[in-house]
């Protein structure tokens, strides 16, 4: 009997996306090799062409396979991976939010993502500059309406290309469906002020992102830790628990490449979380700030399957494009005449030059072309991190993501990366420790390590230097 006809409570793809990956690690495939092709697959494992592709999909999810146009699927160079970190069981019951002071430390020196941020400058790349002239071509353009506020949803043209974009990720979105915002901080703030209420609940991914934390202080919202898988994100199961338990009114989360891990939400668990959406009358805000940075690919946006109105959709241009830019943009679902009411009353107006900079760097492709370069250089950049890490002469875990900015790494119990980090700072060298992605304690002995900067003699040199301050 063929070994994957016998009964399994898995799924068929997921059945035969483990076999042809362990088929892969036990090097049955080189890397640069061709798969058999899905017919060949069908016929091999008895499986339909759908479950196949199905199963081909997630593999290129992981970086394992590529396709080429009509050549078929490739296994890819397969990098040296760790053990995955471990997901924290428990769930606690909702508290108030006090957010760590050195979260502020951080960035007053500009330093979430880089180990060196007094290094020397990285040199512009060609978008940034191609960018640059497009706003200022935009700014000569605009300087008789220089005394007029733009619209409180924003520019049109910026909106219309959003909606494009978001066609290339299975969501059929209309332009007046977003409202343009200084960034996706801003965008998290409307929703959540959009949805709750004083002392209300809110469900946050556990480890996740601190941002999110800082604004559940500021809005003196409760929060309830759910826990999140680094390669699978936001346990569901959990959040079933919790919402029998407690009244949640809405749960923040990052299906695509979610910061600290890198991990992505698969389909059936984004499909069972709208369930849940629909059973318990939950808001979904979706922090998609990552969403367009996969290499191998590009996951739907978790709105793209939003049937009952509850996805709020929040992103921006600052994590793939560039941080200082801060233009994000909101799409509020049934709540959006209330966002643009508050995004009316808190900021009034974005800057007009600015958007339309940036939509017309949209249109001429120059976006499209940068994300193709930029998406590169974070692979290579975060196989330069893996490798560096290997050479650690101390345990740890760390995840391998295919997206994002930044990898999730996990030292013994008994490290504890809150010293370190005073530790390093003495030195110059800035960290984010673990305990900064939760309000509970947790994940002392845990940091994130960003690699979107290249490594440079100097970034190499800090990297090395940090597990010889553990002792």
């Amino acid at each position: 009997m063929n070994v994957l006809s016998a009964p399994h409570a898995l799924p068929r793809y997921l059945e035969l996306e483990r076999t042809l990956r362990d088929q892969i690690a036990r090097g049955r495939w080189q890397a640069g090799e061709r798969l058999p092709s899905i017919r060949a697959l069908c016929q091999i494992y008895g499986f339909s062409k759908i479950t196949v592709q199905h199963a081909l999909q997630r593999l290129e999810a992981l970086g394992l396979v590529e396709a080429r146009e009509r050549s078929g699927f490739f296994v890819t160079a397969v990098q040296k991976r760790f053990e995955p970190p471990r997901q924290s069981p428990t769930l606690a019951a909702p508290k108030p939010v006090t957010v760590s002071q050195v979260f502020q430390g951080i960035m007053s020196r500009s330093a979430a993502f880089d180990l060196l941020p007094d290094a020397d400058g990285d040199e512009l790349p060609p978008g940034i500059i191609q960018l640059n002239r497009s706003i200022a071509r935009a700014l000569r353009k605009q300087a008789d309406r220089f005394q007029y506020y733009e619209e409180p949803a924003g520019d049109s043209e910026l909106r219309a290309q959003l909606a494009l974009r978001s066609a290339k990720r299975g969501w059929l979105a209309d332009a007046s469906q977003f409202c343009i915002t200084s960034g996706c901080q801003q965008s998290l703030f409307l929703a959540l002020m959009a949805v709750c209420r004083h002392g209300d609940v809110v469900a946050v991914e556990a480890p996740g992102f601190y941002g999110v934390l800082q604004l559940l202080e500021q809005l003196q919202l409760k929060v309830i830790e759910i826990p999140a898988s680094p390669e699978s994100g936001l346990d569901v199961r959990a959040l079933e628990d919790a919402l029998e338990v407690w009244d949640v009114k809405a749960c923040v989360v990052s299906p695509a490449f979610a910061t600290p891990t890198g991990a992505v939400m698969p389909p059936d668990a984004r499909a069972r979380l709208l369930e849940l959406a629909d059973r318990y009358d939950l808001a979904i805000i979706e922090d998609d700030i990552y969403g367009e940075s996969g290499w191998f690919s590009v996951p739907d946006t978790l709105k793209a399957i939003d049937q009952s109105d509850r996805v709020i959709h929040c992103s921006s241009f600052s994590k793939v494009l560039s941080r200082d830019l801060r233009l994000g943009w909101i799409s509020g679902a049934r709540w959006h005449e209330k966002i643009l009411k508050l995004k009316l009353t808190s900021q009034l107006a974005s800057s007009r030059f600015l958007q339309k900079g940036v939509a017309g760097f949209i249109a001429e492709g120059g976006y499209g072309s940068f994300l193709r370069r930029r998406r590169q250089e974070l692979r290579q950049q975060r196989d330069q991190l893996l490798e560096l890490l290997a050479d650690w002469d101390v345990p740890l875990r760390a995840t391998a993501p295919n997206g994002g900015l930044a990898l999730w790494v996990e030292l013994q119990e008994e490290v504890d990366t809150l010293c370190l980090f005073r530790t390093a700072l003495a030195e110059g060298i800035v960290i984010t420790p673990g305990t900064l992605f939760s309000v509970s304690g947790k994940f002392t002995n845990c940091l994130r390590i960003s690699f979107a900067h290249p490594w440079n003699e100097d970034r190499v040199a800090a990297l090395r230097r940090l597990p010889e301050l553990l002792f």
